[in-house]
């Protein structure tokens, strides 16, 4: 991660993309236009922004690097991201370095996914899933959000 920006490489063409940690659009490849991963981590002092800035449904993973279920779901989230690409946000916060944003979900054990559409929360899970459940949780939690 660079400042404001992460540098991901497409999946189709292995183009480097520098990527918006907060944006109101979509990201997407610029030599192929194939739609990214969109995965950031997120302090304290960036949470908001990169949060409150996304148009997609934004899972937040609330977890500590000493964590080992944490240690154990984080590639399936990231698999996910990579399978939802354009359709959702993942923000990544450890909890050891920002705990206000641990604070204000009240989050008491991790890993805690917290699913936020338009900067609300609509959804909740807690504890390492599988893939399937966590694809499960997403899309059913969305749909019934509207």
């Amino acid at each position: 991660m660079t400042g404001d920006t992460t540098i991901v490489a497409c999946p189709d063409c292995r183009t480097r993309n520098r990527v918006p940690d907060a944006s109101t659009g979509l990201v997407q490849c610029a030599k192929c236009h194939r739609r990214l991963p969109w995965i950031v981590d997120a302090t304290e002092d960036t949470f908001d922004n990169v949060v409150n800035t996304s148009k997609l449904p934004v899972i937040v993973d609330l977890w500590a690097p000493w964590c080992g279920p944490c240690r154990t779901v984080s590639p399936l989230l990231v698999e996910l991201a990579e399978q939802y690409a354009g359709r959702l946000k993942l923000v990544k916060v450890n909890v050891d370095t920002a705990p206000s944003v641990q604070a204000r979900f009240g989050v008491q054990g991790i890993p805690t996914f917290v699913l936020l559409q338009d900067g609300r929360e609509i959804g909740r899970l807690v504890g390492a899933q599988p893939l399937e459940a966590l694809r499960s949780w997403f899309d059913r939690t969305v749909a019934a959000a509207g």
